[in-house]
């Protein structure tokens, strides 16, 4: 736990010198329980674990620490449900509301972009880290994309 003026408690150390430390464009996968993450990241990305807490609540506090990119169509983007899942009548996960809600919050002009599974995973794998997750929504899996913040607006 991290116990710092303005800094949300639920980051830990390590998610907080990754933030630090990507730059514009470096991408953060938020993975939900049944991500692959170990797997994925042993193609490259630094695995994060946040074993226990849901995607919403660091996404949270994330958003107030990480800018989003506002010089891509999206800065967010989740995997979008499978052929089967949709003939079988699912909809959008009602977590997709939550998240675009807290990004809307962040960043006004951003929305989720949603990605096939297999491309999904690809993307994953070229991100500078993963936080592997206690989310238990199916489709919970979220990638960010670090903006700027322009000098005017630094402390």
């Amino acid at each position: 736990m991290v116990v710092l003026k303005g800094i949300p408690f639920i980051l830990s150390p390590e998610l907080l010198y990754t933030l630090a430390k990507m730059g514009h464009g470096d991408e953060l996968v938020l993975a939900d329980a049944n991500f692959p993450a170990s797997s994925i990241c042993a193609c490259g990305p630094k695995e994060i674990r946040a074993d226990g807490l849901g995607i919403p609540q660091l996404l949270q506090a994330i958003l107030r620490l990480l800018p989003l990119d506002t010089y891509v169509h999206s800065a967010a983007a989740v995997m979008d449900l499978v052929d089967s899942d949709k003939v079988k009548g699912f909809t959008a996960p009602i977590v997709w509301d939550t998240y675009n809600d807290l990004i809307r919050n962040a960043e006004p002009l951003t929305s989720l972009e949603k990605i096939e599974r297999f491309a999904f995973y690809e993307r994953a794998k070229k991100a500078y880290a993963v936080v592997a997750t206690g989310e238990t929504a199916l489709y919970g899996n979220l990638i960010l994309k670090k903006g700027v913040i322009p000098a005017e607006r630094l402390e």
